[in-house]
């Protein structure tokens, strides 16, 4: 993570001036991969330095550096935006007509749809379908996948706004480059209400939170589920149970006179776990063993379960299948009608607009 782009795309392939690594010219032929491909990034940043859609560039670019014969490609586009989900969807048919072949795996349906020769379909590590876009639609491959019929579309009734519990005025953020990411930004967010999207002012139920920790905002009654649930939302290291009371590990019931009780955290992870589907051999098992979707679900659950007055989601349904992704919509469709506002920050159009 401490070093550049390019040093990170070159490693294992590095080009030399003499018996040193040509630095100058593995920036050179990044940023002209970054060019050619859409896929732009700076070659002279660090990796730390890159939010994760960025990073998922460098994945990406260290392939076509590479100029390998077979690419295997694990939800390429998980964090991309539209646009740049079309572009790479286009690079990657260039492939096959260059004769290189391409695995794409992906929950993504539109994208299998749109760029597959054939579909193989995987269920709990089994194969259980083989087929062609031409043969099949959405709805068909989400059955195959999920073994049950899946509501591709979020069923929710007309939202009842109430009192305002978000409000962002005039807000302007920098990024670590000191360039503008948010310009004048001035919205407000209601309870029963979800919506999507250096100075200014933040409001949270009346309080001024620009200034906040993030311990303090929590207490004023906002859950967060992160873009990034690997580095932000868990310890990997930690069990579920541990995972579970991450946000509230100092309240009463969970510590008293700094002695955790292993008993209430234990009961609320088994809720958790039941309410929210998160398959899992045991409570005792640690967070890195679980499924990108039974991660997410963890997160969700466990900023959902103390019913909190608003609700930031980022990204919430990155990296996970069909399945997990009608639950986790439902969630937090639920969590709405229940009186959180919401405000969903996502690249999807899809859910965004559904």
């Amino acid at each position: 993570p401490v070093m550049s782009v390019a040093e990170n795309i070159a490693l294992g392939a590095e080009k030399t001036k003499g018996i040193n690594f040509d630095l100058d010219a593995a920036e050179k032929e990044v940023a002209q991969l970054s060019k050619d491909y859409g896929l732009e990034v700076d070659p002279t940043a660090r990796i730390e330095d890159l939010p994760v859609g960025m990073q998922q560039r460098v994945e990406i670019l260290k392939m076509l550096y590479r100029k390998a014969d077979i690419l295997i490609m694990d939800e390429p586009t998980a964090v991309l935006t539209p646009q740049e989900t079309d572009e790479l969807l286009k690079t990657m048919k260039s492939f096959a007509e260059k004769s290189v072949g391409v695995i794409f795996i992906t929950h993504k349906l539109r994208e299998v749809l749109a760029v597959a020769d054939r579909v193989v379909v995987l269920r709990n590590g089994k194969v259980v379908g083989t087929t062609e876009p031409k043969n099949t639609d959405q709805e068909g491959l989400a059955t195959m996948m999920v073994g049950r019929s899946v509501v591709l579309d979020v069923q929710k009734p007309i939202a009842k706004p109430k009192d305002v519990v978000l409000k962002v005025s005039n807000l302007n953020v920098t990024d670590d480059r000191k360039l503008l990411a948010v310009k004048d930004l001035s919205l407000e967010v209601r309870s029963g209400d979800l919506r999507k999207i250096d100075s200014g002012i933040v409001e949270i139920n009346n309080v001024d939170a620009t200034k906040l920790s993030p311990h303090q905002i929590h207490e004023l009654g906002v859950a967060h589920v992160p873009e990034d649930r690997e580095k932000d939302g868990l310890v990997a290291g930690y069990s579920i149970a541990d995972n579970s009371v991450l946000n509230r590990f100092d309240e009463k019931e969970f510590s008293k006179a700094g002695v955790r009780q292993f008993g209430a955290i234990r009961t609320l992870a088994k809720k958790l776990v039941e309410k929210f589907d998160v398959r899992t051999p045991s409570i005792d098992t640690t967070a890195s063993s679980l499924s990108g979707g039974n991660k997410q679900k963890l997160v969700i659950a466990r900023e959902l379960i103390w019913n909190p007055k608003l609700l930031i989601a980022a990204q919430p349904t990155r990296g996970v299948d069909v399945g997990s992704i009608e639950f986790i919509h439902n969630q937090i469709v639920a969590a709405r009608d229940a009186g959180s506002a919401v405000l969903l920050v996502s690249a999807e159009l899809d859910e965004v607009l559904g």
